[in-house]
């Protein structure tokens, strides 16, 4: 296992430290009593306490977007701790890759932080007999706007300057656009190193369809998984983009919240025409969230974002991960282990975990909706 997998876990066990709203990982004491065999942290008493292991058993496979990677590792400790006997296994990779592996039947669900799209749903019905795939929201957070700009602390940027950033238009961080929207900071004339990913990302489209919405001209493209603008670098995955923004002088990247967290990576404040800049923020991203609609039918929770408020704190570069399961037909020898585990995630002691992590809660009145789709499942 992974130090960085290991500290980001043992931080959990301990409560969570919470500087600003985000994730912030260390190394555990050496206090005995907080270790399991393996040397990692027990989970906490009443995460434990609210799983219900039901007839949960064997292996289930899952696997998709690298944005929820964080918090579904450690809802899978805190899990496998109260479930003896059950293995869930997560690979994180894409939205895109999730979306094909839960389609091939290779995967109990699939993490994705878009909604299945119509074509997606007629080739589930494939793999989910006399049923189809459906979307359940269960993690929320912001697209954090890493940079690394050696001198600078604090950079305000608002979506069209983001956009001129990504689309090749901006190349030096002393630019005037930037300078407009940063009164009184030295900005050098470092050249931009902006890196987008590399791979079909739901956080890719999610991004995308922030700067259609509200970046005007400046945005030429469609929202989409796959990167469309010119220029820039790219890499794998949001630990992959975090890591070369992390190591690379005047470096621009986009992932979540708490990826930059983890790593301290600063993180732009967007000006979304409210009274002040932005801050990305588990609770600031929650207050866009709120605003969120349902958008799928029947079973699905498929929601729709506002990326143009204007309210105060609410940041509105956030995305919605979804867990892509079959309304009908899930293979009899995991559907009870995807019941159990879903419904955790799920549950208060579930969403709890995200705020405590820098992501973003499901709003309670949908949240309660995912809880009554999560056991229809048949």
């Amino acid at each position: 296992m992974k130090l960085q997998r290991k500290n980001m876990l043992r931080a959990s066990a301990l409560g969570a430290l919470v500087v600003s709203g985000a994730l912030v990982l260390t190394a555990c004491g050496s206090d005995d009593n907080t270790k399991t065999a393996d040397g990692s942290a027990k989970p906490s008493a009443a995460a434990a306490g609210d799983i219900k292991c039901d007839d949960a058993k064997g292996k289930l496979l899952a696997s998709g977007s690298s944005a929820q990677k964080n918090a579904i590792e450690l809802w899978i400790k805190n899990y496998m701790a109260a479930c003896s006997g059950v293995e869930v296994n997560y690979k994180s990779s894409s939205s895109g890759e999730g979306i094909v592996a839960f389609n091939q039947g290779t995967v109990g669900f699939a993490g994705s932080d878009s909604a299945l799209k119509p074509e997606q749903v007629e080739e589930s019905k494939k793999i989910c007999t006399g049923g189809q795939g459906i979307d359940l929201p269960m993690v929320g957070g912001p697209i954090a706007l890493g940079f690394n700009v050696a001198g600078v602390d604090k950079l305000n940027l608002d979506a069209a300057t983001v956009a001129n950033i990504f689309n090749d238009k901006i190349k030096k961080w002393d630019d005037e656009a930037i300078k407009k929207l940063n009164p009184g900071v030295t900005l050098p004339s470092t050249a931009i190193q902006a890196f987008h990913r590399s791979d079909d990302s739901g956080t890719t489209e999610n991004l995308t369809k922030y700067l259609k919405a509200t970046a005007g001209d400046a945005w030429p493209y469609e929202a989409a998984k796959k990167w469309a603008a010119p220029g820039g670098q790219s890499a794998s995955g949001s630990s992959s983009v975090a890591a070369q923004v992390k190591q690379v002088d005047g470096a621009i990247g986009y992932f979540e919240l708490s990826f930059a967290s983890s790593q301290s990576i600063k993180t732009v404040d967007l000006n979304t025409g409210a009274a002040a800049p932005v801050k990305a923020s588990g609770e600031n991203a929650s207050k866009a969230i709120a605003a969120a609609k349902i958008a799928g039918t029947g079973s699905d929770l498929a929601l729709k974002l506002d990326y143009t408020t204007k309210a105060e704190g609410a940041y509105p570069l956030v995305l919605v991960t979804y867990e892509v399961v079959c309304d009908k037909g899930n293979k009899a020898e995991t559907l009870p282990t995807v019941k159990s585990f879903l419904n955790y995630a799920a549950s208060d002691a579930g969403q709890k975990v995200l705020l405590e992590n820098g992501y973003a809660p499901i709003p309670a009145e949908i949240n309660t909706k995912v809880r009554e789709v999560i056991n229809t499942l048949g």
